[in-house]
């Protein structure tokens, strides 16, 4: 009989083991396929919410933008950009900051004209009431190059600022066609010349139509510039984002 429960007790002892260790082994299953799936669950969560702020993000840059380039086109709607000045013909380039003009004097002289963008700006008081602010001057850089022909080596260069109504000489440079030099003399400083050396050189330039007028259509053509350059920046943006 001792013999008969001892045997029996351990049949059940094993049989209880062996529940238990199943037991046991389906936790641990379980749990293992619970953190096998978990975290990809987490990151599927997390990149869906991800995309969402992005899209609504993104959206609401588009709305902005659709806005801006609306409000630009309406309220002050570029014109179509002028071919020529007198006798230059105008070379523009959409998307860049500068512009070319080109003409011929007589017979023998090529004149070139590169122009910045407005690249400053001075104030300017306005007359008769100290109580308001003061106007802003922009300002455009323009280089004249005065040319004679492929067997002329020398270039008479003219470095000129253009305000609202009026073109100043800055320096005017000797040069050879190449450039090549290092540290060419320049010459002096325009306004340290004489007084009637300075007038002769702005009727020199004023001869070739370098003068008041020019810098007046180019304040005007690049106030314009300036918008159709925005307007299609602002376009650039929009279509990058929306692919």
């Amino acid at each position: 009989m001792a013999l008969f429960l001892q045997s029996a007790g351990r049949k059940f002892l094993s049989f209880s083991s062996s529940r238990k260790i199943a037991s046991v082994a389906q936790l641990v299953s379980q749990s293992h396929h619970h953190h096998h799936h978990h975290p990809k669950t987490a990151f599927q969560t997390r990149s869906y919410i991800s995309e969402m702020r992005k899209s609504a993000f993104e959206g609401n840059i588009l709305r902005i933008l659709r806005t801006e380039i609306q409000y630009q086109s309406e309220y002050a709607p570029p014109k179509e950009p002028a071919m020529e000045f007198e006798s230059f013909t105008v070379e523009n380039k959409s998307g860049e900051q500068w512009i070319r003009l080109r003409c011929k004097y007589g017979e023998k002289e090529d004149i070139k004209i590169e122009v910045t963008m407005f690249d400053g700006a001075v104030q300017a008081p306005k007359a008769g009431d100290s109580d308001k602010e003061d106007d802003m001057k922009l300002h455009i850089s323009l280089i004249v190059d005065v040319s004679k022909g492929e067997k002329c080596d020398n270039v008479l260069e003219f470095i000129c600022s253009a305000w609202p109504d009026s073109l100043e000489i800055q320096k005017v440079f000797m040069l050879k066609r190449d450039r090549m030099a290092v540290k060419p003399f320049v010459g002096p400083n325009f306004k340290d010349l004489d007084d009637e050396l300075q007038e002769a050189l702005y009727g020199f330039l004023e001869a070739r139509r370098v003068n008041d007028d020019l810098a007046v259509f180019l304040h005007d053509y690049m106030m314009n510039k300036d918008r159709i350059e925005l307007i299609r920046w602002l376009g650039n943006v929009k279509s990058f984002i929306e692919n």
